[in-house]
């Protein structure tokens, strides 16, 4: 993101805030951030459909568009806007009259019980009681109209009885622009929601930013994983990052964004309730469950088996298995300690994973080297299964929320030569045979301090750990160092890069050395230190040389220590 487009969104941000607090004084944090995230969601959509209805108006009169109406269209032109197949094309979220921004902002302030006329291809009148009861009209009419969001949207405005407040936070709310040159709607939209969220959490006594995964992460798993076509999983998944971002992929890279599927769960209300939002704006096919729902107790699709598994569930999570059995089918390589739900988490996403199927895992460090609670016999077993295909350790600092290092495990049901096609871009990157081997990358030196104390990174740095680990499964590795890229790959910015074990930064790694290192799958372990820059001087000559230095320099220290004892001789202080 550029300056120009930081600056845009922390002005926004400045705006919603004063915004939050024109009504935050009457309602607890918990209670007002469904009212201000409901009205948001009201206004994005509506920006949206009035865009794609101005085009379509200007389209109906133009003799050189596709969609000329005729010389005497004017009498259909109404009746032809409110077409859905219209908007339904472009992926625009359908919005009934009654739920329209300048519907509801131009009727904010009307007495209560006044009689409305709403145009929508005809003319009706509407009867409302109080703008809370408009508002839970109108989402009802929104859910009606689009099923995906049925039981989602929190209808309960008038319920609140906060109307004398309303009026002000609309007229507040209909001042974010959801218009940018460089920025998509879309993309302010999720930054809108995410900063809501996080001061939200905050507000109510929690650590902000607990409700989504640094973007720079996401992309990199995103970039790794290349989920271009098939089922995609989160089993906590937040406000939908990685849905998104896989979206964004599949954008970027010509496909179709048909070809995916989303599914999801979360077991906070008002982040499942934001990330079926998410997924509805963007004409995404999604299932996030019947409801909000703990992954361990109340798994919402059991019978899944995903092509693609993306997940940042909470780290070391305590006393997770309330109501979960021992015997659970989903504990195939061992049974997770109660103090510690990080291999529960691994298991339950192993056990959805289709034959084919790969999966990124954000997890503590711990996670990698730890032998308490049978946790090292789990790894043990995951590791001798040959499911561990690439392991990144991550720098510190990326997370607003926690200080624990952290690291990524990708897994696969499939190092074999040519997986099925479904994976990779078009034929897909199919891969040569690797089984037995597994990829470590350290990427602790990698990227840059964004402030003063969250670190995050360049695109370079996504492109270097995407590049190498494709770049491993096209080629066997060699032990010659050429981090330089080759020209003619359609990968990222056109380059390519072809695998070498570099020291310091990655290293492919047979069964055998594994084993040797206890099942401990720490990169640093195996990467070995980077190679330090030759000047061309002999060691012994440096060493010499170097050496006469210190001695001069001990010489000089000395000088200078007896100077400062006769001065404070001198001053009655020394002996």
């Amino acid at each position: 993101m550029n300056n120009e487009e930081q600056r845009f969104l922390n002005d926004l941000d400045k705006k919603l805030w004063t915004a939050a607090n024109k009504l935050l004084p009457m309602l607890d944090a918990a209670v007002y951030k469904h009212v201000v995230l409901g009205l948001i969601f009201l206004k994005y959509v509506s920006d949206a459909f009035k865009e794609r209805r101005e085009e379509l108006q200007a389209a109906f009169v133009d003799p050189a568009n596709d969609y000329y109406l005729g010389e005497d269209a004017a009498d259909i032109i109404e009746q032809e806007l409110e077409a859905r197949d219209y908007y339904t094309e472009k992926n625009v979220f359908w919005v009934p009259a009654l739920a329209r921004w300048d519907f509801i902002k131009d009727h904010a302030k009307v007495a209560n019980g006044t009689k409305l006329t709403v145009k929508n291809g005809k003319t009706y009148e509407y009867k409302f009681n109080g703008i809370g009861r408009l508002l839970d009209d109108a989402l009802e009419a929104v859910e009606k109209e689009n099923t995906k969001l049925k039981g989602v949207l929190e209808k309960d405005y008038a319920r609140k009885q906060i109307d004398p407040a309303l009026p002000g936070l609309i007229d507040l709310i209909a001042e974010i622009p959801f218009k940018h040159e460089t920025l998509k709607a879309k993309d302010i939209l999720g930054h809108v929601y995410e900063y809501f969220l996080g001061q939200f959490a905050i507000a109510e006594g929690k650590k902000g930013g607990q409700y989504y995964t640094p973007k720079s992460i996401v992309t990199t798993i995103v970039e790794m994983l290349e989920p271009y076509k098939g089922r995609v999983y989160d089993p906590a998944c937040g406000s939908g990052g990685f849905f998104v971002q896989s979206e964004k992929f599949v954008e970027e890279h010509g496909g179709k964004l048909g070809n995916l599927s989303v599914y999801g769960q979360e077991s906070n209300p008002t982040t499942w309730r934001l990330a079926s939002m998410n997924m509805a704006i963007r004409g995404m096919d999604f299932d996030l469950g019947k409801e909000p729902a703990s992954t361990y107790t109340r798994d919402q699709h059991p019978d899944l088996r995903a092509d693609y598994i993306m997940a940042n569930p909470p780290f070391n999570m305590k006393e997770w298995n309330a109501g979960v059995k021992d015997d659970d089918p989903r504990w195939k390589y061992g049974t997770p300690p109660a103090g510690n739900a990080n291999f529960a988490w691994m298991q339950h996403m192993i056990h959805h994973l289709a034959p084919n199927g790969s999966m990124a895992l954000l997890l503590a460090n711990g996670s990698m080297s730890s032998n308490t609670n049978n946790e090292g016999e789990i790894r043990k077993a995951i590791i001798e299964a040959d499911l561990v295909e690439c392991m990144v350790a991550l720098p510190g600092q990326l997370f607003t929320n926690t200080q624990i290092p952290a690291c990524i495990w990708f897994l696969t049901r499939n190092k074999q030569e040519n997986p099925s096609p479904a994976r990779g871009r078009g034929a897909g990157e199919r891969g040569r045979n690797r089984r037995g081997e597994t990829l470590f990358i350290d990427a602790r030196n990698l990227g840059y301090m964004k402030d003063r104390v969250l670190r995050d990174f360049a695109d370079d740095d996504i492109r270097k750990i995407a590049d190498t680990f494709h770049a491993w499964k096209r080629a066997a590795p060699t032990q010659a160092v050429r981090p330089e890229p080759v020209e003619g790959s359609p990968r990222s910015g056109g380059t390519s890069v072809e695998y070498q074990d570099i020291p310091g930064f990655c290293k492919s790694a047979k069964l055998e050395e594994i084993r040797k290192h206890d099942y401990v799958l720490t990169p640093g372990r195996y990467v070995g230190a980077a190679e330090q820059e030759q000047d061309g001087e002999p060691f012994e000559d440096k060493m010499a040389r170097l050496t006469a230095q210190l001695h001069e320099q001990f010489a000089e220290s000395a000088k200078l220590e007896q100077a400062i004892r006769e001065n404070l001789a001198r001053l009655g202080y020394g002996g």
